[in-house]
């Protein structure tokens, strides 16, 4: 008796699909580079700390950046202190323990970041930090 012997069908590599999720993956890590960026003031000049925890923000953080004049700008937007109170108080009832990273300028007068705490704890928000830049060394 002769048996037939079935070779099995080659095993292909679907590749076309492995290229999606690879260029999806990249526009989702492009895109979260750019939304992190947005976030940092660029004409906020933060004070030079000679010890400090690491810069590193944290997954939902949200930045206040309080310019050398006073204003309180949040996601690119100049707020009042209602305004940001507002924001906040909506943010607390949604999410217990937010991060807030205050980005105060090295010229600010000490009572506008007062202000902004101020605001921070009225709205319910006890999780502040403060931005400060690395001191360089030099030589």
């Amino acid at each position: 008796m002769k048996f037939q012997v079935r070779e099995p069908d080659a095993a292909a590599f679907p590749l076309a699909p492995m290229i999606d999720v690879v260029f999806l993956l990249l526009i989702f890590f492009i895109a979260t580079m750019q939304f992190s960026q947005s976030e940092r003031e660029l004409n906020v000049s933060v004070p030079v700390a000679e010890e400090g925890a690491n810069a590193r923000q944290t997954v939902g953080e949200i930045i206040i950046n309080v310019r050398e004049n006073g204003e309180v700008v949040v996601d690119s937007t100049v707020m009042s202190q209602e305004q940001l109170f507002a924001k906040l108080n909506r943010i607390a009832a949604v999410h217990d323990n937010q991060a807030i990273r205050i980005r105060g300028d090295a010229k600010v007068d000490y009572e506008k970041i007062v202000q902004v705490v101020d605001v921070c704890q009225k709205a319910g928000i006890p999780n502040i930090s403060f931005a400060t830049q690395v001191q360089r060394n030099q030589k």
